[in-house]
This record gives structure tokens, C-alpha cells and sequence, in this order.
């Protein structure tokens, strides 16, 4: 009796546990509650902003993040952008996201979102030098570095961070899109 429950607890456990490793293994990080702190856990697919991920429907981004009271955050939609302003201090958008055929293609922050966020990017957003945000992410797998400032290319992880002096911006995109967002810096 013993012998036929454990084949039975082996067979069940061989069934769920790839299917369950590949969601165990995926961390998901939301960037105004997680603290992820390994570069390595992080890929554009699992960050969300206030629940709203890419690929994402227009009707839930909007839903999600438009008429949904955030305390202390202005929330406005022009053209195919929702944008994030900071209500205490509204020089510009701190955090948003682009919709593209009715999808969320694109998922921005900004150093004046650095209050809100958690974990590894808080500490990208309050980065004062390019080294700081290497030393932080490793090595990007291309970029670029002016006097301008400096875009560091993450394809496989999909993110760009650019660090313009004292403003320092992330996108999260799909991997696709990366190469060409980094080429028209």
C-alpha cells in the first residue's frame, strides 16, 4: 500500500514540479513594493508598475492606473502615453508607460520616482555616476558613452537605463524592441 501511494506522490510531484519551477524561478518585481536586490532576478517581463505589466491591455493599464487613486501621484493620459507626475513637485513625469495597439509596449521611471521605488532600482534612480550603476547591474551588453551622457543597453534582461548628469532614466520594453531604442540615443 506504502509503495503504491509513493508512486503515486512521484508520479503527481514529476507532473507539477517542471510547471511550477519555471513560475518559482521567475520572480516578479513590482517596482513601488518588491525589493529585488540581484540584477539577475530581474527581466522586463515580470516588472510591473502599480500591477500594470507589458503586454498589458490598454483597458487595464487605464483601469489600473487612471482610475485608480494613487496617494501623493497625478495620473493623466495624453496620446499613447499614462504618465505619473509627483503631486508635490510636478516639473515632470516620474513613471508611465506607452501603449502601442492596445498594449502596454513600454514601462518608463525616472530619478523623481525614486521615493516610491523599491530594491535595485531605487538604488539606479540615486545613482550619481555610470560606475555606481555598473558596479550595481554588471556590465551591459552595449551602449553608449558621451559627453552627453551614458545608455546602457540590457537586452536579455530588457531595459535600458540612461544616466543624463543628474537625471537617470529606465525603460522596460521587450527584448526585441532594445536594439533599436539603443541606436537612436
Amino acid at each position: 500500500m506504502r509503495i503504491k501511494a509513493l508512486m503515486a506522490l512521484s508520479i503527481t510531484l514529476t507532473l507539477i514540479l517542471p510547471v511550477m519551477g519555471a513560475e518559482v524561478m521567475a520572480k516578479k518585481y513590482e517596482l513601488t513594493r518588491n525589493s529585488v536586490a540581484d540584477p539577475a532576478d530581474v527581466n522586463s517581463k515580470e516588472v510591473s508598475l502599480y500591477q500594470v505589466k507589458l503586454g498589458d491591455s490598454e483597458i487595464d493599464a487605464i483601469e489600473t492606473l487612471v482610475n485608480q487613486k494613487i496617494p501623493g501621484v497625478r495620473v493623466e493620459q495624453v496620446g499613447q502615453f499614462v504618465t505619473m507626475w509627483d503631486q508635490s513637485n510636478p516639473t515632470a513625469p516620474m513613471a508611465g508607460v506607452q501603449i502601442t495597439d492596445g498594449k502596454v509596449d513600454l514601462i518608463f521611471i525616472n530619478n523623481r520616482f525614486s521615493h516610491k521605488t523599491r530594491g535595485l532600482f531605487r538604488r539606479v534612480l540615486t545613482a550619481e555616476t555610470v560606475k555606481e550603476i555598473r558596479d550595481l547591474m554588471g556590465p551591459e551588453e552595449y551602449g553608449d558613452e558621451n559627453l552627453m551622457g551614458a545608455r546602457l543597453c540590457f537586452e536579455q534582461k530588457g531595459f535600458i537605463i540612461s544616466h543624463l548628469g543628474r537625471d537617470v532614466n529606465v525603460i522596460f520594453t521587450p527584448s526585441a524592441a532594445i536594439s533599436q531604442e539603443c541606436y537612436t540615443f
